[in-house]
């Protein structure tokens, strides 16, 4: 195969990327203002049992649920497993951006998460062992990246998007967070 042949061969199965100018124009934002801090918000209702319904802006609710083993009915990802989707996400976003700006051509970008939590707790009404450690022990993404960069390459791209992650920094870091009755 050729390289033209290549490049169209690439073009045809990339990625639809993102605006370069867009992308650009973003940066340039957080460059001239670095102390930028933005707020964003959510709701949640609880629509009965362990189904709730969580909307941000002016979107369709984001539905969780649990599984049945944890008396849920199964409709949607229980919590845990949206903060690891939103992780996925993240890190997606993270990678895709960073290989617009450095020129790469991504034709997959494909995340896999686990994450190992104890849930014998049980929401605290179970083993309420006051030691026990609570929340992901430990969460592996597999990144699955294919374009036109070298495996050295994608390597650091997996890297940067870690590193600049808001989601994989705020699982990574402490953070100040209150609970109380409205």
């Amino acid at each position: 195969m050729s390289a033209a042949e290549a490049t169209t061969s690439l073009s045809i199965n990339a990625l639809e990327p993102i605006d370069q100018d867009g992308l650009n124009n973003l940066a340039a934002k957080g460059k001239a203002n670095p102390e930028n801090i933005v707020t964003l918000k959510a709701t949640t209702v609880c629509e009965g049992k362990f189904r709730n319904l969580t909307f941000v802006r002016d979107l369709e609710a984001h539905v969780i649920d649990e599984p049945p083993h944890l008396l849920g009915d199964d409709t949607a990802p229980n919590p845990s497993e949206a903060a690891l989707a939103s992780l996925g996400a993240c890190l997606s976003v993270g990678m895709h951006a960073n290989a617009i700006d450095r020129g790469i051509t991504l034709t997959k970008l494909e995340l896999t998460l686990e994450g190992d939590i104890n849930v014998t707790a049980v929401w605290g009404v179970g083993d309420t062992d006051v030691h026990k450690h609570l929340g992901f022990s430990d969460i592996r993404v597999k990144a699955n990246l294919e374009g036109d960069a070298s495996e050295e390459q994608l390597k650091e791209l997996v890297a940067h998007a870690d590193f600049w992650s808001p989601v994989a920094n705020t699982m990574r870091n402490p953070v100040k967070l209150s609970v109380e009755l409205a």
